[in-house]
This record gives C-alpha cells, structure tokens and sequence, in this order.
C-alpha cells in the first residue's frame, strides 16, 4: 500500500506518496546508467534542506587535482539529465552534479530557495560543505539562472560560470509554456512519429526512451511549488566578474539569441556567447559532443587566465 509522504510547507515541492517517487527514482537510475558511473553519492546539509550530489572522478590521477565541475540541472528534472555531459566532463575534471532542493531529485527541501539571496545562499552552503573551494559552475535553464544568480551574488568560489539557454536572461514567454504543453502530447504520440516530431519540436524527450520514462514519472510523482525567476536587470549583469560562457540554442524558445549575443557581451567584459545551430533548449543533449568540447576549452581558458593574472575574480 503507498504511503503518504508528511507535507511540506505550501511553497516547498513535495512528492506525492512514496510509491510514485520510487517508480520515479527507478526511471532515474536508468537515465543515469547511460552516462558516467558515478564515483560516490554523499548528501550535503544546508540551511534550506539536505542536497544530494553525485560525484565522477576522472580515471587520469592528473585530472583529478584541476578544479571541478559543478553542474546545475533544469526545473523539474534532476541530475541524470547530465548522461550525456558526465563522461567527457569527467575524463577531464571531477565532476559534481546537484539535485536541487525543490525538484524532483534526491535532494530533501525544507526551506524554499527561489528567492535570489536563498538561492544563492544554498548553494554557497553546498559547495562549502563539499569542500569546494573553486569550481567552474555550468547550469541548464533553470540551473542557468541558479548560476547566473551565483556569479552575480555570492561569486568567490566561481573559476567560471557556464549557462545553458538559461533562465535570468529574459522573462520566460508564452512560447516556452507553448513548447512544454505541446511536447507532453507528442510524447504520447505513436513510436513511429517521435523521431520526427522530436526534429520539429527540437524535443530529445521524445527519442531517448529513458529521458521520456523519467519526464512522465516525474509529472506524476512530484509537484514543484516554486515561481519562475525574475530575469537579472542591465546593472545586476553589468555587476558580474565571473568568466562567464553564455551558450544559446539558435531555436532557443526562452531568449532570443542575437538580442543577448550583444547584450551579455556589452554588459559583461570578457563573456563569451555561442549561438549553437540545430537545437533549441537542449543544446548540451542535442549537441552533446559538441557542446561537451565547448565547456572544456572554456573552462581551460579560464584556468589558464587566472594562472596568468594571478588574481581572483569576483
């Protein structure tokens, strides 16, 4: 018989019993096994609940002493959304990816964090409680702006900050909520149709059995009880020292590419923007390799910048 799960205040996600969730954690597990295997899992205690982070540790012994990568996964998923991501990232860095408290993860919230200050202040707690002391920070849309969020508030331990058509940005329109709605019906659509309605959807939900398996059982077994973030302004951003890598699907649905390939650039010396063709929201799923080789040399250009100024940014 499923049990209920005791509920949390009414603006912290919840699972809604604990069967749904373990039929969800099951649908995670096997996303997962198509990435890297991971290292060890460990649960870090903060001010606003218990995180759980997964670590990959690179095979070379040299790799292992360059500074992490922390990755930051999007609204209402969790960390398996990285398999595509984890083995390059950790051949050549240690890796940690974070289920952040108020989504369907394994991650305990108690507290909310989508206020900006909490946001930022959790996951200052998380990395100090991992003992990070410098990481390069890469998150995907909600997790962009989680990072954004950082690089602008609490910046100290940021080597660099790597956004994925992130949140922060712009206010997120009709057409994204347009994009969700539309994609849960296809997802129901004949075998047959989902290849080509992933293409006309840029929707890798659709094609990638196991990533379908975890969206649909999280739908069922988690509600999120969070707003969507306000976009940062021209003076928050113009604030910003953090190397900053601003990655953009060329069909992004949540920013209008050309529009911030000017304006982040203008407001933040020294960023970097790559506008990736043939995707939408997902570059770093659609164009894994790719996108996999464009982190890495950033990150590498960061580290070989601060060698050079001998300075920290922030």
């Amino acid at each position: 018989m499923s049990t209920s799960v005791p509920r949390p205040p009414a603006d912290v996600g919840r699972y809604i019993d604990d069967t749904r969730r373990e039929r969800y954690f099951a649908a995670c597990d096997a996303l997962y096994a198509l990435g890297a295997t991971a290292s060890a899992e460990q649960d870090v205690e903060t001010s606003f609940g218990t995180t759980h982070v997964y670590r990959y540790d690179p095979a070379d012994a040299a790799a292992r002493d360059r500074t992490p990568v922390v990755l930051l996964h999007g609204a209402g998923s969790c960390s398996a959304m990285w398999y595509p991501n984890t083995p390059a990232l950790s051949a050549a860095r240690p890796v940690y990816a974070l289920d952040t408290p108020g989504d369907p993860g394994r991650s305990v919230q108690r507290a909310p964090i989508h206020r900006p200050e909490h946001a930022a202040q959790w996951l200052e707690e998380t990395l100090a409680g991992l003992g990070l002391d410098r990481v390069h920070l890469v998150g995907s849309s909600y997790g962009g702006w989680l990072a954004l969020n950082q690089a602008h508030r609490e910046p100290g331990r940021l080597a660099s900050a790597t956004l994925l058509d992130p949140g922060g940005l712009e206010k997120i329109g009709l057409r994204f909520f347009t994009w969700i709605f539309v994609s849960l019906f296809a997802s129901f659509a004949p075998r047959a149709l989902r290849p080509r309605l992933a293409a006309w959807l840029d929707q890798p939900v659709l094609v990638v059995p196991e990533l379908r398996a975890m969206v649909h059982a999280s739908r069922r077994a988690y509600r999120i009880r969070r707003p969507a973030p306000l976009p940062l302004s021209d003076a928050e951003l113009a604030d910003i020292r953090t190397p900053l890598y601003l990655v953009i699907g060329k069909r992004s649905l949540i920013l209008h590419p050309q529009r911030q390939a000017e304006r982040v650039p203008r407001l933040i010396p020294g960023s970097r923007v790559e506008i990736v063709a043939g995707t939408g929201h997902g570059p770093q799923i659609d164009h894994a390799e790719k996108v996999n080789r464009l982190m890495l040399d950033f990150m590498e250009s960061a580290d070989s910048d601060q060698v050079h100024t001998g300075g920290r940014h922030g």
